[in-house]
């Protein structure tokens, strides 16, 4: 169920910027084909994932043999764990974000990663939006940053779901066992993360806030952190019920004295929705331009299968990869401190 989360002040961004990061590859022009397996078949991988991999197929072939890519699509607290296992057999892994929510985890990855022949590459799927890069540039060349917002009210997901077409299933075939050990894994990442390395309460309404900045703000802050810079300090952060209208309502906005760059994201829910970049901008001595912007209807997450494929056939290392991740949990630290107030035992 998505929640709301609301810095209410954010303050001290590092507003330095440089060229707009890109995987250290070029698009490739192999026919190679990718043997893919995939690990979790819950909701974001029959609605994105798997369709994505089929209109795919001259690139990826899913196959339940030796594979060149894992994508790893289930449950968050088991992330890291099939990651290093991946990595253990040198094979490239997609992880669903969040890739890890406390430091223990995400610096286990990154070890495993720096023995192995292959790579981690976080599906933060928003960084790869052609028109997202294009307003990164964009924003580099302001001379000055004054103000900048980044919102992400989605409303309620699972009408997007029973409308675009995908109907997905939900499985409930798993063991006592499986689902008490799941359970035992996430209190343990909830004690870690919380308690020994944000030395915050654990209680239910911070497992829900670390919930919530895992699983929905992780769309959002690797983006804020590309196009702005990392955050120095958070001032404070509320965690809200989200509104039951069905708008998807999530854009960055960025103002200098002489130019407003906005990109918007429509759900990702919904395959082929465009992200449209608009400028705003002050021509000659009083006059005013603004420009739309929609350069492809290629879905972030397409364009995301794209750039793994460039990555694993040049052998090259994804923008959003473990290392990168990182500085979320950072950024997921400083939330839950700045709302550490809030959480009652």
């Amino acid at each position: 169920m998505p929640f709301l989360l609301q810095p209410s002040r954010v303050q001290n961004i590092d507003t330095k910027h440089s060229i707009p990061l890109h995987s250290t590859t070029i698009p490739s022009t192999s026919d190679r084909i990718l043997r893919i397996g995939i690990i979790g078949c819950g909701e974001i991988s029959q609605v994105a994932h798997i369709p994505n991999i089929n209109f795919l197929s001259h690139k990826f072939q899913k196959t339940p043999g030796d594979v060149d890519v894992i994508l790893i699509a289930n449950a968050d607290a088991y992330h890291v764990e099939h990651g290093i296992i991946a990595l253990k057999n040198d094979k490239y892994c997609l992880i669903e974000k969040p890739a890890a929510t406390c430091f223990r985890d995400i610096d286990r990855l990154i070890g495993a990663e720096k023995v192995s022949k292959g790579n981690v590459f976080v599906g933060t799927m928003r960084c790869y939006a052609t028109a997202f890069i294009d307003a990164v540039e964009e924003v580099g060349g302001m001379e000055k940053i004054q103000y900048a917002r980044v919102r992400d009210i989605s409303g309620p997901n699972s009408t997007f779901v029973e409308q675009n077409g995908t109907f997905p299933q939900t499985f409930n075939d798993f063991t006592d066992e499986a689902g008490q050990e799941g359970s035992r894994r996430e209190a343990d990442i909830f004690q870690q993360a919380l308690v020994e390395e944000f030395e915050v309460p654990n209680t239910p309404q911070s497992q829900r806030m670390l919930r919530v900045v895992g699983a929905l703000g992780s769309h959002d802050l690797p983006a804020m952190r590309e196009i702005l810079g990392m955050l120095k300090s958070v001032a404070g952060a509320v965690l809200t019920l989200p509104r039951g209208v069905p708008h998807f309502d999530a854009h960055i906005e960025v103002y200098s004295a002489n130019k407003i760059v906005r990109v918007n994201f429509d759900s990702p829910y919904v395959k082929d929705l465009p992200v449209i970049t608009t400028i705003r901008e002050k021509i000659g001595e009083g006059g005013f331009q603004e420009r739309t912007i929609r350069k492809t209807y290629e879905d972030p997450y397409t364009l995301e299968m794209l750039d793994l494929y460039d990555c694993v056939v040049g052998g090259g290392v994804s923008k959003t990869s473990a290392a990168d991740a990182r500085k979320d949990v950072e950024l997921f630290q400083m939330i839950l401190r700045a709302g550490a107030d809030r959480f009652k035992f």
